[in-house]
C-alpha cells in the first residue's frame, strides 16, 4: 500500500479566494469537498498523510537540512555547548542516548508487541535513542495562560522516557543559536512557519472532510506550544541495519509534519495493525496522526505509532551518499503541532454522539499532557531509569 499524496494548491487558492470574497463562505466545490475528504479518510484509516504543499518547497526542505548536517556533524563537544540540561532540554539540543522509549521499559506495551504477528512487529531497541534532537519554538505563546510551565519537552512522543521535571517556564527559557550559523534564526522560523502553514491547511481539510466546521480544529491551535524539533543520527556510526533510532510510540500532540529525510527508516502501523515503511516523494511533507486529534474525533482517528529504524533501503542510501561524498546525518525535520494547553480537548461536533464519546471526557489540553506524564515512571535527574 502506498500513501496517497494530496496537492494543497487547489484548496489553498480557492480558500484565499473565499476569503476576499466573501469572507467564511462554505466551500462549495464538490472536487474540493472529495478532496477534503479523502484528506480526512487517510488520516482515519492510516494514520499518516503525504502532501505537496507550493508554499514549503523541495529548496527550503533542503537549505534546512544542509544547515542541520552541518550542525550535527560538528564535534560532541561542539554540540553540547547549546545543551541546556538545567531547562530539562526545553530548548536546544538533546544528546544522543537521552530519550529512552517506553517500549523499552513498559512491560504491558512489550506484551502486546509480543501478541503481532511477527512480521508486524517492531524492532526492539537496545537502550537509549542513539540520536540527537534540536528544540525550536515556533509561533507565539500566549501571555495569560493557566499553563505557565512548559509541556514542550513532552510532546515530542508519549514512548519516551526523560526525566523531566515541571518547574522551569518555557516562556522565559531564551532560544538557543550555535555559534557561527548566522542563518540559523531566518532558516528554523522560515522552514517551521511553513510547516505549520501547511499543517493549518491539512487541520481545516479534515474538519471539512469529517463534517466539522472549516477552523474546527485550527482554532484550538491558535498560540499552541508548537516545536520545531529535528533530529540527527549519525549513520557513519549508527548505520547498521536493525539499529534503532527512534523506538516504537505514538506522538501525544496534535499532527506532526516531516520534511523528506535524505534516508528512509520509518515503519508506521496501519489501523488494521499492518507495518507499512514510509517512502517521501522529493518535495513532498509528512503527517502523521497524534494523541490530540483522536481525542477531538473520538477515536475515528487514532495516534498513529510509527518508528525509525535502519533498513536495507537506508543501508543502500548510505552507499549511494559515500559515492557521492556527502553527509551521513540522517536529519529529520519534525515539527509538532499543538492544541493551545488552555484549549478543552474534547469529541467536536457530531463525534460527540459517538457510541465511544465518554472514552473522550473534556479536558485542557495542557491538564491532558499531565495526566499522559502521570503514566511515565520518572526516576532521578538526569533521565536514569
Amino acid at each position: 500500500m502506498e500513501l496517497p499524496v494530496i496537492d494543497l494548491a487547489p484548496y489553498l487558492e480557492k480558500s484565499a479566494k473565499c476569503s476576499r470574497e466573501v469572507g467564511e463562505k462554505k466551500l462549495d466545490d464538490p472536487n474540493l469537498q472529495k478532496l477534503c475528504e479523502e484528506v480526512s479518510r487517510t488520516l482515519a484509516q492510516t494514520g499518516a498523510l503525504l502532501v505537496k504543499d507550493p508554499r514549503c518547497s523541495a529548496q527550503d526542505n533542503d537549505r534546512f537540512i544542509d544547515m542541520m548536517e552541518k550542525y550535527f556533524q560538528r564535534p560532541p563537544q561542539f554540540k553540547r555547548l547549546q545543551e541546556r540540561p538545567h531547562l530539562h532540554y526545553q530548548v536546544g539540543v538533546t544528546p544522543e542516548g537521552v530519550e529512552v522509549p517506553r517500549s523499552l521499559v513498559d512491560e504491558e506495551i512489550q506484551g502486546k508487541l509480543r501478541a503481532m504477528p511477527k512480521e508486524f512487529q517492531p524492532s526492539t531497541p537496545m537502550g537509549p535513542d542513539p540520536k540527537w534532537r534540536y528544540m525550536w519554538r515556533v509561533g507565539p505563546r500566549p501571555s495569560n495562560t493557566r499553563f505557565q510551565v512548559s509541556h514542550l519537552h513532552f510532546i515530542l512522543n508519549i514512548k519516551m522516557v526523560l526525566l523531566l521535571s515541571l518547574t522551569v517556564m518555557e516562556l522565559n527559557a531564551e532560544p538557543v543559536i550555535p555559534e557561527g550559523f548566522p542563518e540559523w534564526k531566518d532558516t528554523m522560523d522560515s522552514w517551521g512557519y511553513k510547516m505549520i502553514s501547511a499543517i493549518e491547511a491539512v487541520a481545516e481539510m479534515a474538519a471539512i472532510g469529517f463534517g466539522l466546521p472549516k477552523d474546527a480544529f485550527t482554532s484550538l491551535m491558535k498560540q499552541g506550544p508548537h516545536l520545531l524539533a529535528p533530529t540527527g543520527s549519525d549513520l557513519q556510526r549508527y548505520g547498521q541495519e536493525g539499529t534503532v533510532f527512534a523506538g516504537y510510540h505514538y506522538d501525544l500532540n496534535f499532527l506532526t509534519i516531516h520534511g523528506r529525510s535524505r534516508f528512509p527508516g520509518l515503519n508506521i502501523w496501519l489501523r488494521n495493525g499492518q507495518k507499512m515503511e514510509v517512502k517521501v516523494p522529493i518535495g513532498c511533507l509528512l503527517i502523521q496522526t497524534g494523541k490530540q486529534i483522536e481525542w477531538l474525533t473520538a477515536g475515528d482517528c487514532i495516534a498513529g505509532m510509527h518508528e525509525v529504524v535502519v533498513t536495507n533501503r537506508t543501508t543502500d542510501a548510505i552507499k549511494l551518499a559515500l559515492q557521492q561524498d556527502r553527509s551521513l546525518w540522517r536529519v529529520s525535520s519534525t515539527l509538532f503541532a499543538h492544541i493551545a494547553s488552555d484549549a478543552v480537548l474534547k469529541p467536536l461536533g457530531h463525534f460527540a454522539g459517538s457510541p465511544i464519546a465518554s472514552n473522550y471526557p473534556p479536558i485542557c489540553a495542557g491538564e491532558f499532557v499531565e495526566q499522559e506524564l502521570a503514566v511515565i515512571n520518572l526516576k532521578g535527574n538526569k533521565g536514569e531509569l
